[in-house]
């Protein structure tokens, strides 16, 4: 099978908080990714969401790199949608516009 991912992946286990966008009311999950991508992550839950279920999410990247060259971590913010759901996780598809932002005392 030919693969079609535009961006590498890498296997990368951390916490993400998922907020659920919709015009009702605001739904806030816990999970972990199982990997992610300049284009997306795949998040580890036995919950199942429909394709095209929209998120908000929160994502803390320790790296030692950017602690060395900032003394501080980051945090991924962004907004997906997702593409996949299996019975051992889902594929969120980021939209273009992603933010790293800072966080101190981390």
């Amino acid at each position: 099978m030919k693969e079609r991912r535009q961006y590498e992946r890498f296997r990368l286990s951390r916490p993400a908080r998922m907020e659920m966008v919709t015009s009702h009311r605001k739904k806030i999950f816990d999970f972990e990714t199982r990997d992610i991508s300049a284009g997306g992550a795949f998040i580890n839950t036995t919950k199942q969401f429909l394709e095209g279920t929209r998120f908000k999410l929160n994502i803390t990247i320790s790296s030692e790199r950017i602690k060395d060259l900032t003394g501080i971590n980051s945090l991924i913010e962004n907004t997906g949608k997702v593409v996949r759901s299996t019975p051992k996780g889902m594929a969120i598809q980021f939209d273009r516009d992603c933010r790293i932002l800072s966080l101190r005392g981390l």
